[in-house]
């Protein structure tokens, strides 16, 4: 008798432990793919027939693309630091504060995207841009190439910045003290810097263009995936399409000048840059001269096409290689970027502003059940992948993450947003609200306040904040944003300019 029972107990261990490893297997795999000032008006199947983006073309036509999804802001000019920190934590802009100086003591890591992952079986994957706090290989098991906020050592941010502090109470503009590859080009005899010359370093520092050797390493994680019985978590982050814009000359040639059109909200200056922060001594607008001419803003369109066709390839390849893996039936991918970019709108080259073309990216997810060729329209955040991933693997998301899983949106299961507006704050500089097809911007230091209509006006060209007619929506719309600033602990007082409207 105890023979008989200790047999079917042994058969009964067997079996569970049989069915564990079948349910690690079929856990789904994630890969994330994730660009860097890549806007959302620059992918050929969206509606921009200017660029060429197949590869990109061919996610968005096998998945779901949401074509309203934004960044929450910054706390300083690399406007990347606080978008990535905020996705790997699934914590809001001024919540996260508090726990990044928690990861420089390498606490508080068990709450991250990775270790979440890691915790519920995935081997986890991580390579290319990082400019996070958190040391990367802390919250990823396997990492390789962390690459800094920006290719070169030339051409790192904390060296702008001592530049500009050393001339900011001088009559010096600060774009004639700048490296070789800013203010540029003066004209058309400008060759002080070409994107394809390596010696500049940059996207060229170490012999291979660092997107090619970010594809490289995904293909090693795919190998070493393949070996695994544990589902995989892959953060793939190129530094591309972030300044500065080296790509092959082939690439290039797909954008000659007399091709490109000038943005329909295209300005030498924008009349508010140094009151919202972004004048000549702020690095990004320091790339372009002063004030912008149309051959200079061509140029450095041609450089951004070309930087993002050439990331397209990679992404493709990519894709390719996942196929080949026998995976891609189990494998959920999105891709998004950290913010948008200007690159001439308004006047401005950088990411620091709170229209569109800065704060608004691209988002597409494809999986197994994911919607083929599908555009919502409802409102998200891009840091909304950390809690998507979490709901594709399974995971209940903590209490701690502010944002939330699109799959619902996707599915059509909800049929309206999450959030009943849309917040983005910059240092003390900037504040914005979008909110039922009206966007509210304030720049609180020069105490001016913008309305737009974003349904007739989408490229954000009249300001209609003054109109009569428009007095209530701009008071209504400014106590909604005061109202958020409580949700978004956000200490920035706001009264003064309210009680003056």
């Amino acid at each position: 008798m105890k023979k008989l029972i200790i047999l079917t107990l042994l058969i009964t261990l067997t079996a569970c432990n049989k069915k564990t490893k079948e349910e690690k297997k079929e856990a789904p795999n994630v890969v994330f793919i994730f660009a860097d000032d890549m806007s959302y008006s620059t992918i050929n199947a969206l509606g921009n027939t200017g660029i060429e983006t197949p590869n990109l073309n061919r996610l968005v036509n096998n998945g779901t693309t949401f074509t309203n999804t934004y960044n929450m802001g910054g706390w300083n000019g690399a406007i990347c630091t606080a978008s990535r920190s905020m996705i790997i934590s699934g914590r809001s802009l001024w919540d996260i504060n508090q726990f990044r100086t928690n990861w420089l003591k390498n606490k508080k890591l068990d709450k991250t995207w990775g270790k979440l992952m890691e915790a519920n079986g995935y081997d986890t994957y991580m390579t290319g841009k990082w400019h996070i706090d958190a040391k990367a290989s802390k919250v990823f098991q396997n990492v390789v190439h962390i690459r800094p906020g920006m290719p070169g050592d030339s051409w790192e941010h904390e060296e702008m910045i001592a530049k500009f502090k050393a001339i900011k109470d001088t009559k010096i503009n600060p774009a004639s003290v700048m490296p070789i590859g800013y203010n540029r080009p003066l004209n058309e005899q400008d060759t002080s810097w070409f994107p394809t010359d390596t010696k500049f370093g940059g996207f060229w520092e170490g012999g291979k263009h660092w997107s090619e050797v970010l594809k490289d390493d995904a293909f090693t994680f795919i190998e070493k995936a393949e070996k695994s019985e544990n589902p995989f978590f892959m953060y793939l982050s190129f530094n591309a399409p972030h300044d500065p814009r080296q790509a092959p000359q082939e690439f290039l040639n797909k954008y000659p000048l007399d091709k490109i059109s000038l943005p329909k909200s295209w300005l030498p200056e924008y009349p508010f840059k140094n009151g919202m922060g972004c004048g000549p001594d702020l690095r990004d607008e320091a790339l372009a001269p002063f004030p912008r001419t149309e051959y200079a803003t061509k140029k450095h369109i041609q450089e951004y096409y070309a930087l993002i066709t050439h990331l397209d390839v990679q992404i493709g390849k990519i894709i390719k290689r996942l196929e080949a893996s026998g995976k891609m039936d189990n494998t959920y991918i999105i891709f998004t970027a950290d913010h948008g970019l200007a690159i001439g709108k308004h006047g401005l080259i950088g990411k620091q502003s709170q229209f569109d073309h800065s704060i608004r990216a691209p988002f597409i997810i494809s999986g197994p059940d994911i919607p083929k060729n599908k555009k919502v329209t409802h409102d998200i955040y891009l840091q909304d992948a950390m809690a998507t991933t979490l709901e594709i693997a399974n995971i209940k998301k903590p209490n701690y993450v502010f944002f939330n899983s699109v799959l619902d949106l996707a599915k059509g299961k909800q049929t309206k947003s999450h959030y009943e507006a849309i917040y983005n704050g910059y240092v003390d500089l900037q504040r914005m609200i979008r909110k039922n097809g009206y966007k509210l911007i304030v720049y609180p230091k020069i105490e001016k306040t913008l309305l737009f209509d974003l349904n007739n006006d989408p490229e954000e060209i009249q300001n209609i904040a003054s109109l009569a007619k428009n007095k209530t929506k701009v008071k209504t719309l400014f106590k909604d944003l005061m109202l958020l600033q409580k949700d978004m602990k956000d200490t920035l007082n706001l009264n003064k300019i309210y009680d003056k409207l």
